[in-house]
């Protein structure tokens, strides 16, 4: 991706264009002020706070149509900042399918002025910032999260294994960042085996180009033992990673894991109403140690199938 397509353009201009004069303005101040402190608080462990940096540059009573506006007019930026970051190719080409999609989102949110989601605006900042990039049609990869080693240790402790924590230690993985993997529940396209290994692939084609990364990581309901029994169809996501040398960690039950598990599968909602299974998120973690020549040995077994 060198540039945006003219339809892209035209599309991000419009909702800039349904705003007044004034509104403009103020977009325009926060799209230069809200970058600094939003590349300032990308590495931290909350993925909010970049769009937290943005509403407080909007200021005060900023509507969902100036926020629109506002991640438009960072897209109309996007190339420069793709290319300044010096990614690798498997990211570049996924980005005229992300940027189709969010000008399809930005587009028919502004004109039924839908309210802007919490969790979409959060996503949508950090990608116009390329604070996180795509890694394939469904999941997206921050470039830059820290793994403290207090859940490793807890883990440990809690009866789950200590060779997670030789990993750990190996990898450096307490002072070097990580890449961390988010799926984006508007484009499910590439939840499935094939795009879950898409990402991981592009995410050592990044860590290729960046040495300082210790790997990557991802943390979800979906990665728990126990649904290799219950969900068979999803046990590719733990197994896969496992197999090419990743670890996980346990992190423990919340309301939150129990309703994103049951909203997709009437069986897992029928076991968790029962109290028979209580769903647990698990981070994975996969050093770049043993992710690039697993990356490296997929690239060959599709070349020699092709």
């Amino acid at each position: 991706m060198q540039t945006l397509s003219s339809t892209q353009i035209a599309a991000f201009k419009a909702v800039r264009a349904r705003l007044t004069a004034q509104e403009r303005a103020r977009v325009d101040v926060a799209s230069v002020e809200a970058v600094d402190p939003a590349v300032t608080a990308a590495p931290h462990w909350n993925f909010d706070l970049p769009a937290h940096a943005a509403d407080r540059a909007l200021g005060e009573n900023a509507t969902d149509a100036m926020r629109r506006a506002l991640v438009a007019t960072w897209a109309l930026e996007l190339p420069g900042r793709a290319k300044a970051a010096a990614l690798p190719g498997e990211v570049m080409e996924l980005y005229p399918y992300w940027l189709d999609r969010m000008a399809e989102f930005l587009t028919a949110a502004t004109e039924t002025d839908a309210p802007y989601d919490p969790d979409h605006w959060a996503k949508d900042v950090r990608m116009a910032l390329v604070l996180s990039v795509p890694g394939a049609l469904t999941q997206t990869i921050d470039l830059s999260s820290p793994m403290g080693p207090g859940q490793v240790v807890r883990n440990a402790r809690d009866g789950h294994g200590w060779s997670q924590l030789v990993a750990y230690v190996r990898a450096q993985g307490w002072k070097r960042p990580w890449l961390e993997v988010h799926t984006e529940s508007r484009q499910l396209a590439d939840f499935n085996e094939a795009g879950w290994d898409r990402a991981w692939a592009t995410a050592a084609a990044i860590c290729r180009t960046r040495p300082a990364l210790a790997g990557m990581i991802g943390s979800s309901w979906f990665y728990d033992p126990p649904l290799e029994t219950i969900s068979p169809r999803l046990a590719y996501l733990r197994l896969n990673p496992l197999k090419g040398g990743a670890f996980i960690l346990h992190q423990g039950p919340a309301p939150i894991h129990s309703e994103r598990a049951s909203a997709s599968s009437p069986t897992r909602k029928a076991l968790i109403e029962s109290g028979e299974y209580t769903p647990s998120s698990w981070l994975v973690a996969w050093p770049r140690a043993t992710l690039i020549p697993w990356a490296e040995q997929r690239a060959a077994a599709m070349e020699r199938a092709a």
